[in-house]
């Protein structure tokens, strides 16, 4: 099962990082598995350290796969040389146990050294599912079909109607756009491609 967490790592110099990504468990050890390249893998690969932050802010999963908002605010972990999102419902301190070299996707295996709760999880709402699902699928523009884009989208779209509140809009515009723009820098690559060729 894989679980949909905002991972936070810190560079050396303390720059904090932030990034949406599924985490496995094995056992009790935490399974990263970053798409190289990667400021999350450069990171804990440089620091040993990450923090998984559970949250239903789904902003912060649309901003950052779309790079409308990347900057949320931080702070420092309480045990590894990290940094966690300072709104989080909760967070999981982790420490690189094992590094598994892929020349694609490396696997990083972590172990959990310390958690905290923060706030109560009341649950996700359908729109909240919705957009961690629509941030899904922008992160996989490169290697979908667009049709089954629009059929997901679509589908989507429907708990977004029902069940949104600002935040969930906000994060849905956000997607729809990205999708929009991730399309029209496509038709003018192919429309220079082929104006290079008639010249």
């Amino acid at each position: 099962m894989i679980h949909e967490t905002i991972v936070t790592t810190a560079a050396c110099d303390g720059r904090p990082h932030i990034a949406p990504m599924g985490a496995r468990y094995e056992g009790e050890r935490i399974i990263l598995a970053p798409f190289r390249p990667s400021t999350t893998l450069d990171n804990v690969i440089a620091t040993r350290a990450a923090v998984l932050n559970f949250t239903t802010d789904v902003r912060i999963f649309a901003g950052c796969v779309t790079h409308c908002a990347t900057d949320w605010p931080t702070v420092r972990a309480s045990r590894v040389a990290s940094v966690r999102l300072a709104e989080s419902l909760a967070h999981a301190e982790l420490e690189l146990d094992e590094l598994r070299e892929d020349e694609q996707r490396p696997v990083l295996v972590m172990k959990c050294v310390h958690r905290e709760n923060h706030a109560p999880f009341a649950g996700f709402n359908r729109a909240q599912s919705a957009v961690v699902e629509g941030a899904i699928l922008v992160s996989r523009l490169f290697m979908l079909p667009a049709d089954k884009v629009d059929r997901e989208m679509a589908y989507l779209q429907i708990a977004i109607d029902k069940t949104a509140g600002e935040n969930e809009r906000t994060a849905w515009d956000w997607l729809v756009a990205a999708i929009a723009r991730y399309r029209a820098s496509l038709e003018g690559a192919a429309s220079q491609a082929a104006a290079s060729v008639h010249h």
